[in-house]
């Protein structure tokens, strides 16, 4: 441990004026990442803000094509458009980019990582060698869902998932967080809503994700967990499992809930299945019968691990392998963006 923190890093956060950026900071801090040189990059009508970072005052630069040089880890929190432009100029200048944004999670050759599912898709990288690299970071729902989901496929191999997300606002920004405390503001003292980030009432109201609608009837959030899911197994062809994902955007400021409903190959009792779940990395259980007590986004906000409960054998699955649901709930911010995206690069030292 004091080899690895004898060797410091230099590191730049790409958007680091957004809800993840500031979140990147508090999770390098908290973890005590080897942070050399440290370069806050952003827009320039964001350049000159002064952020605070271990006792000391950083200036926030504007994002150009020269902002990378020396850069042994690039943190990209700044959409997919900038993501798309940058990060490649990121990785031909040295850098090792871990990438927020949907613009590389599907590219082939580039490692879509969960570090508690599949930490051997990102081969032998390292930080530090001058050797540039692109990792992506999945999307806060396919994250949330895979952590606890994982081991309970590993067990008893999963065949069809059913996702419902709810999702919050700190899913859509900092923006959209701000929207929502404004609306609940306006509702309660009777005046019409203000709608900017979303086209419809947030405050006191929920509505379909509102991420671009496909032509097969999903929108791009809900085939993120079907794509994302693949590739982070590992699964191609007709093994591949089978998904369906309904995500509803709910009048909640931080952390996603989700409810999973899995088909299994072999049996699995809810005990056993609490069991396992108890055992694994990132995982933490409220599953309390009696007291009707189980995870809220309450409890997930500013927490790493994603809370599991109403673990539950599905009465209306009866075959060979039958079927379990879960209840789970994962602060977006942290697990399901700049927590994941600190723990690849600490895998990568």
């Amino acid at each position: 441990m004091s080899s690895r923190r004898e060797s410091r890093l230099n590191v730049a956060i790409v958007g680091a004026t957004g809800a993840v950026g500031h979140e990147f900071l508090n999770v390098l801090e908290q973890r005590d990442f080897p942070v050399g040189q440290l370069k806050l990059l952003a827009s320039a009508r964001s350049a000159g803000k002064a952020v605070p970072f271990r006792g000391r005052t950083y200036m926030v630069e504007e994002l150009t094509e020269d902002s990378f040089k020396g850069i042994d880890l690039a943190l990209f929190s700044a959409g997919g458009p900038i993501s798309k432009k940058f990060a490649p100029i990121a990785a031909d200048a040295g850098a090792t980019v871990v990438d927020n944004s949907s613009a590389f999670r599907m590219t082939e050759g580039v490692p879509l990582v969960v570090p508690e599912v599949n930490p051997n898709a990102l081969g032998g990288l390292k930080l530090g060698q001058g050797k540039g690299a692109i990792i992506a970071n999945p999307n806060c729902s396919t994250i949330i869902m895979l952590v606890p989901v994982t081991p309970i496929h590993r067990a008893a191999r999963v065949k069809r998932m059913v996702i419902s997300t709810y999702q919050a606002a700190s899913g859509a920004g900092a923006a959209a967080m701000a929207e929502l405390e404004h609306q609940t503001r306006e509702v309660l003292a009777g005046k019409p809503p203000t709608c900017r980030v979303f086209a419809q009432q947030y405050a006191f109201n929920l509505f379909s994700h509102n991420s671009e609608m496909q032509p097969n009837g999903y929108n791009t959030e809900e085939m993120k967990l079907v794509r994302e899911t693949h590739k982070i197994w590992g699964q191609t062809g007709p093994e591949k499992v089978a998904i369906t994902a309904t995500c509803v955007r709910v009048p909640v400021m931080r952390a996603h809930a989700e409810s999973i409903n899995l088909t299994l190959e072999k049996p699995l009792g809810a005990e056993e299945a609490e069991a396992i779940l108890r055992q694994a990395p990132g995982v933490a259980i409220i599953n309390d019968l009696q007291r009707n007590r189980f995870p809220t986004p309450l409890d997930a906000t500013g927490r790493d691990e994603v809370f599991v409960g109403r673990i539950r054998k599905d009465i209306s699955q009866n075959g060979t392998g039958g079927g379990l649901d879960l209840f789970v709930c994962g602060d977006q911010l942290r697990k399901g963006a700049a927590l994941n995206a600190v723990q690849i690069a600490e895998l990568l030292l």
